[in-house]
């Protein structure tokens, strides 16, 4: 496999990286025109740094964990929410939740294309000396490209689908810098936008990532740059923007996509083996890169969501260096928090026993359902708070207990602070975080936008339908990929899975059920970031991985033991597309612009 990073590694602790918070960030400004940004050489610059404004900073919105409301996984716990709407079927074109991320993409789209236009991004000079000057310009030509695709990437995840005409689609390409959000109505009506085929925007995406990797770095690190007079532009002070490796995994999530069910109609093999190889790639680099310098990447170590700068990342958004933000979205009113959205039984059931047997099914540990949440997953513990748990926060350690039974604190629906679901989230969570304490820690919060365990359950899913469990694709196997995952340290850093007998009973099943194993550690590893309609969505050719019955546990306290009936209904989802609706406002106003199907009152 052909690899970019046979580089000179010069020295450099990779923990120590800092975040890019400063760099060339000069944003044009409001009151400035298109004629000042093609002159100014800070303006131009900023057209690129306002669009790492636009990326999302954290997992606390409408595109982040409360996605998850619209699955299995999770409720939002206000009924008036536009998300607790939406997933039972009675929102409405005047309370969309996603149109403001069509006109923010295309916002990213009209800056990346300003930047390219005939070239306007390099034909000014941005440092005196020539050296650097070029190597800037290098930087931020691949940067255009790369921010491009990013867009690009989410307006397919999020819009494409199959349009009222029944195609295939994918978004309107845009490669020039047309305003289209703000023109007036006259304006907009007398242009004609149609969405491409979705086959033609992954094309596009790809071609714009292999665009800006020939000008990018493969990584914002300072050990790979050879000439240290040159850190001045490259290496670590890019550390959250755009680079080589980044595109590649892009790619990698692309295909993914591209290569399943409900998007590969003919099961076109060869999409899985693109998939495969450039989340081999990220694997790779990660291993042999990131992984050789010192604090640099393990595959073992515990991911830490508070460091901005975790070597899990591959590409991660600017971060808040001191926030609270999660820690008051899922802690109970009890704890002084929101509880805004609580996990579901399903989700919970999803986590297997303490050796790594789906629920109930081990031969050696026993699963009491009356004491559900003894000998689980270990990864289950550093994801989900539930009744009987007992945490301790601040730096005094004070003791909280959940109490989700029936007349306890934090039983469901209790306050509007209290979750519906009687489960409550754990993960993104600082526990060393106590309002009640004089000084109050905080910590840093960003959003992983793309992380290594992403590329590996990427890698693992492709492989397995390439090659099955066991078989290798460029040296490794689905299993060996998997077995990473659950063996590694939780998000809490007690150790993972370990003589993980059942990983090796299921990949002898074969790829169908060894592909079923696989969706359900996709589901708990990445639980709450927002992904989990999107795999839903893309495995299946009907509505019904969706439209279910979502249960949570009733809880009853006798003397000092519960029992627990598990199948209290909290609400039943209703959806009529699997498809996100293009926002109403422009399918109104843009002549040739398709709605997608199952939005009937939306066109």
């Amino acid at each position: 496999m052909k690899k970019k990073f046979n580089i000179l590694i010069c020295a450099a602790v990779l923990a120590a990286i800092p975040s890019c918070k400063g760099f060339l960030d000069p944003y044009p400004s409001a009151i400035r025109d298109e004629a000042y940004i093609l002159t100014s050489p800070t303006a131009m610059q900023g057209l690129l740094g306002e669009c790492y404004e636009w990326i999302s900073t954290n997992y606390n919105n409408n595109e982040g964990a409360y996605m998850d409301c619209l699955t299995d996984n999770a409720v939002r716990t206000s009924r008036t929410d536009v998300y607790s709407r939406l997933a039972v079927g009675v929102t409405s074109p005047t309370n969309d939740p996603f149109q403001t991320y069509w006109t923010r993409d295309y916002e990213g789209i009209y800056n990346t294309n300003l930047f390219l236009k005939d070239g306007n991004g390099r034909n000014l000079r941005y440092m005196l000396d020539a050296r650097r000057d070029s190597l800037l310009v290098n930087l931020l030509w691949g940067e255009a490209y790369g921010l491009r695709a990013w867009f690009e990437w989410d307006l397919l995840q999020k819009f494409g689908g199959v349009g009222t005409d029944g195609e295939l689609l994918g978004f309107p390409i845009v490669t020039e810098p047309v305003k289209i959000w703000k023109m007036d109505v006259d304006e907009i009506r007398n242009i004609e936008l149609k969405r491409a085929s979705y086959d033609d925007c992954v094309k596009q995406i790809l071609a714009d990532c292999d665009s800006a990797y020939k000008y990018l770095p493969v990584a914002h690190r300072n050990f790979l740059v050879s000439n240290t007079d040159d850190l001045t532009v490259l290496g670590a002070r890019n550390w959250g923007r755009i680079d080589g490796i980044s595109t590649v995994a892009i790619k990698a999530l692309v295909c993914q996509t591209w290569a399943s069910p409900r998007f590969n109609p003919s099961n076109d093999i060869a999409r899985w083996e693109m998939a495969a190889k450039f989340a081999k790639e990220v694997i790779d680099f990660k291993s042999e890169v990131d992984g050789k310098v010192a604090g640099g990447f393990s595959r073992t170590a515990a991911v830490n969501f508070f460091d901005p700068n975790s070597p899990e990342i591959v590409f991660g958004s600017r971060y808040n260096s001191s926030s609270d933000t999660m820690e008051k979205m899922f802690y109970p009113g009890g704890m002084q928090g929101n509880g805004t959205m609580g996990a579901t039984q399903d989700l919970v059931d999803a986590f297997g026993m303490a050796d790594g047997y789906p629920l109930g099914a081990s031969p050696a540990v026993s699963y009491d359902k009356q004491n559900p949440y003894e000998n689980r997953d270990p990864r289950f513990y550093s994801n989900i708070m539930y009744n009987g748990l007992t945490i301790t926060t601040g730096s005094s350690n004070k003791a909280y207990t959940f109490e989700c039974w029936n007349g306890g604190k934090d039983v469901a629906e209790a306050s509007s602070s209290n979750v519906r679901t009687n489960y409550y989230i754990k993960k993104f969570v600082y526990k060393g975080l106590n309002w009640s304490e004089s000084n109050v820690s905080k910590m840093p919060h960003s959003k992983f936008l793309i992380r290594w365990t992403h590329m590996v359950l990427a890698f693992a899913e492709a492989a397995n339908h390439i090659a099955g469990p066991t078989g290798k694709v460029d040296g490794l196997s689905a299993k060996e990929a998997i077995s990473w995952l659950r063996s590694r340290n939780t998000y809490d850093g007690t150790p993972g899975i370990q003589d993980d007998k059942y990983l090796e009973q299921i990949a002898i099943m074969g790829e169908k059920e060894f592909d079923l194993f696989l969706r359900n550690e996709r589901r708990i590893e990445t639980c709450f970031e927002g992904s989990w309609f999107f795999d839903l969505r893309r495995w299946s050719t009907s509505l019904g991985a969706l439209n279910k019955v979502i249960y949570r546990p009733t809880i009853t306290k006798k003397g000092t033991d519960f029992s627990y009936d598990y199948w209290t209904e909290v609400e039943e989802r209703h959806f009529t597309s699997a498809f996100l609706p293009i926002p109403y406002k422009e399918v109104m106003n843009i002549k040739g612009l398709v709605q997608n199907e199952g939005w009937d009152s939306w066109q």
